[in-house]
């Protein structure tokens, strides 16, 4: 097969990674979904909450950072296992009496284990597809994570109703062990560009020094825009349970769909973008407008919709704000690789794809205890909610506009003198 198409299999592997990314996110949904129940049998406040929320992110970043560069060298199919395994074995824990302690713990060996899941997930995916035909399998890719949020907060919900949340938890590691079983039978590596594990092919590969390329105007950009969409996200991983729940008033037994709501719209939101930002590339127009200027415009978008969810009179109203402010600026989880895929050369592409998830999800580290800080110190839980969510809008605001103005990967092609074959066809 050339390398201007997509390999036999292809899709194969991309299914498996759709998989992936569903367990990856309803794992980090759980805690939210049972926020309530959690902070009653353990008697927790909303800062210890939001404390819980913040160390799922604590080595996060790091681990995101590590792994980027393990797979410049290790074959992404054992490095993608090793994680599987690893989310598995931190789920079940919780199914034995637990204090505070001990959901922390488990909370930060989970981060740790998915920090690196969606730039490898991706990196993995690149090798199988040319660049002008990389954003749809990483637009499906990128939905595993709303689908699973939206499959698995009305299902894990039933399960803590009617059983307990500490089998919610322990269905997820259940999952996760079948999904490995799945990967070691049909995962394989993708050939564009050679094996990442030949050293030759690696030190053949021409490259661009690592401070240029962090220093990179189009590459901070992409990853600000990732930090205000992340925000919005680990925000509502933590609270929006509680949100519904406490600020809103609904019972616990109703929030499933309701939680699910956000990443359904996500789904078709993320799935069109990536489509409509394809077909703009393919139809002539450059990625500074189909790439850089389309993604920040809608973390912008979904930055202004929580800056006015306060002023909203009705639940319903504050809910479609949320959805809104969630599901837009998911475009970026898209869009920002491919940015970053388009000036990078293959053989250092794992650890700057990894770099990015690191600097945007640091936002996980501030915005769920930030949230509960707020709620704790508010007169209601409702105002606290609604100056959290308005924090976080002009974060996302902020964020995109400078994805919007400064993201333009065709000129810093140029600029960095990174061969435009290895950054495009690998």
């Amino acid at each position: 097969m050339s390398e201007q198409g997509t390999q036999k299999g292809g899709w194969t592997i991309v299914v498996l990674l759709f998989l992936f990314m569903v367990i990856n996110f309803a794992d980090k949904a759980v805690v939210g979904l049972a926020a309530v129940p959690i902070m009653a049998e353990l008697h927790l406040t909303p800062k210890q909450f939001g404390l819980i929320g913040s160390a799922f992110f604590l080595l996060f970043s790091f681990s995101a950072v590590v792994t980027g560069f393990v797979v410049n060298r290790v074959q992404t199919r054992w490095v993608l296992l090793a994680m599987g395994l690893v989310w598995a074995a931190t789920q079940f824990p919780m199914l034995g009496t637990v204090g505070f302690a001990t959901i922390v713990a488990s909370r930060i060996a989970l981060g740790a284990g998915e920090g690196p899941a969606y730039p490898v997930a991706i990196h993995a995916t690149y090798k199988w597809f040319s660049n002008e035909l990389r954003t749809l399998p990483t637009a499906v890719i990128a939905q595993g994570g709303g689908v699973g949020i939206m499959i698995a907060l009305p299902s894990l919900n039933w399960v803590l109703v009617h059983y307990s949340w500490h089998w919610a938890f322990g269905v997820l590691g259940i999952v996760g062990l079948l999904w490995c079983v799945a990967w070691l039978a049909l995962g394989r590596e993708g050939a564009l560009a050679g094996s990442p594990a030949s050293g030759a092919a690696i030190a053949a590969a021409p490259q661009v020094p690592y401070l240029r390329l962090l220093l990179n105007p189009t590459i901070i950009a992409s990853w600000c825009a990732n930090f205000g969409a992340y925000w919005g996200l680990s925000q509502a991983l933590t609270w929006q349970g509680a949100f519904l729940v406490k600020g809103l008033g609904f019972p616990q037994g109703g929030i499933g769909l309701l939680a699910a709501l956000p990443a359904f719209v996500a789904v078709v939101a993320v799935v069109v973008g990536g489509w409509l930002s394809q077909a703009l590339q393919q139809r002539g127009l450059g990625t500074r407008l189909s790439r850089g200027i389309f993604a920040g415009s809608w973390v912008m978008a979904g930055g202004f919709a929580l800056v006015v969810l306060p002023y909203m009179p009705t639940a319903a109203l504050k809910i479609a704000m949320t959805i809104i402010g969630v599901a837009l600026p998911s475009i970026i989880y898209v869009i920002g690789p491919a940015v970053v895929g388009e000036i990078t050369p293959v053989a250092q592409r794992g650890a700057i794809l990894a770099i990015g998830t690191a600097v945007g999800s640091s936002a996980g580290l501030l915005a769920p205890y930030v949230m509960g800080s707020i709620i704790e110190n508010a007169a209601t839980p409702l105002a606290g909610f609604n100056t959290g969510f308005s924090i976080c809008g002009l974060v996302m605001v902020l964020g995109g506009a400078i994805g919007a103005v400064l993201m333009h990967p065709e000129r810093e092609v140029e600029r960095l003198g990174s061969p435009l074959p290895a950054a495009q066809h690998a």
